[in-house]
């Protein structure tokens, strides 16, 4: 719920678990409903925050959980184990908080792994590319749709690059495959004009992906 206040807007809510209870002819018996506690940050200070946790995502140590055309906020954390007021040597806690959209949050996810093996010790590389699932999953159940205002991710020496893909409907094959040059092209049916593509014009994907242009 604190990371809740601190990007909408800076309203801190009761918690709940259970949204509602129904009997067992589908009769709800029992509704949960947000319940506000107090403001605790500004609004403008809230913005802020979303602004600095989408640039962690796209700029930062979060970029594995970058989703293209989808804002995403979040921040990563590592932190060290004690026993008996010792530090552990090598055990860690890797954390990832995110919140989809950054701009207009809708979830918030959290995400800890304890102690993993065999990996670096950095929640960089352990939790964001599995947080990258799940939000794609939380994408796709709550039908939040794709922003072409979000921040550009800065690309990795082991990134591929990502293209727009033109609209080469009504095109002839040759002037098509001119504006096709940087992916791979499968033609389907026979003639030289262009009636229909996939991916559809607007998507954007990687360098030297498969394109179907279907024929007549």
């Amino acid at each position: 719920m604190a990371v809740s206040a601190v990007v909408n807007g800076g309203y801190l809510y009761k918690p709940y678990i259970v949204k509602s209870i129904s009997d067992d002819v589908n009769t709800i018996v029992q509704q949960n409903s947000n319940v506000l506690r107090r403001k605790v940050i500004s609004s403008e200070t809230s913005s802020i925050m979303r602004i600095a946790l989408e640039s962690v995502v796209a700029k930062g140590g979060g970029k594995s959980a970058y989703i293209e055309g989808y804002r995403i906020g979040g921040k990563t954390g590592t932190a060290q184990k004690q026993q008996n007021g010792v530090y552990l040597v090598n055990n860690y806690i890797m954390s990832f908080m995110a919140v989809v959209p950054s701009n207009d949050p809708r979830a918030v996810l959290y995400l800890a792994i304890d102690n993993p093996k065999n990996t670096a010790m950095l929640s960089s590389y352990t939790t964001t590319p599995i947080a990258r699932r799940i939000l794609l999953d939380i994408i796709e159940a709550l039908k939040i749709p794709k922003q072409e205002a979000g921040m550009e991710k800065d690309l990795e020496w082991n990134d591929k690059l990502t293209y727009e893909v033109p609209n080469v409907v009504g095109l002839n094959v040759k002037d098509a495959k001119k504006q096709l040059f940087n992916f791979d092209i499968k033609l389907i049916g026979n003639g030289d004009i262009v009636y229909e593509q996939s991916p559809k014009a607007g998507e954007v994907i990687e360098d030297g992906s498969k394109i179907r242009l279907y024929i007549n």
